[in-house]
């Protein structure tokens, strides 16, 4: 399941972004059925599983670093998962990506290493 991520953007430490996650138009995959996770990558790093969301019962996961300031989301009438982030940061700095997962108490996992389009956000301070 090959996810794309959009809703990218510049912003001022202490602001907000929503971030938007959908398959692609052609895969007629229904997003509430799978696990789905938020990564985020800086030049020279791995990619971070910083928040999940489960199938099923919704259970939630979330870095400590962005515990209290995202909320992952769903909304099954749109086919679609949110990462809405507040008081963000310039450590926030990345490219953001969504992927179906296996969401654990440990944080998200990818199961296989293939990614859809991630967003680039920037918190200049």
């Amino acid at each position: 399941v090959q996810l794309q991520a959009s809703g990218g953007g510049l912003v001022q430490a202490g602001g907000s972004l929503r971030l938007s996650c959908a398959p692609s138009r052609s895969s007629g995959i229904t997003l509430d059925r799978y696990a789905i996770g938020w990564f985020r990558q800086t030049p020279g790093e791995e990619r971070l599983g910083i928040t999940c969301i489960s199938s099923g019962n919704g259970s939630r996961y979330y870095r400590e670093s962005v515990r209290g300031r995202f909320t992952i989301s769903r909304d099954t009438n749109r086919n679609m998962v949110y990462l809405e982030m507040n008081n963000l940061r310039p450590e926030d700095t990345a490219v953001y990506y969504c992927a179906q997962v296996r969401c654990t108490g440990y944080g998200p996992i990818r199961l296989r290493d293939v990614w859809g389009q991630g967003t680039q956000v920037t918190v200049s301070s």
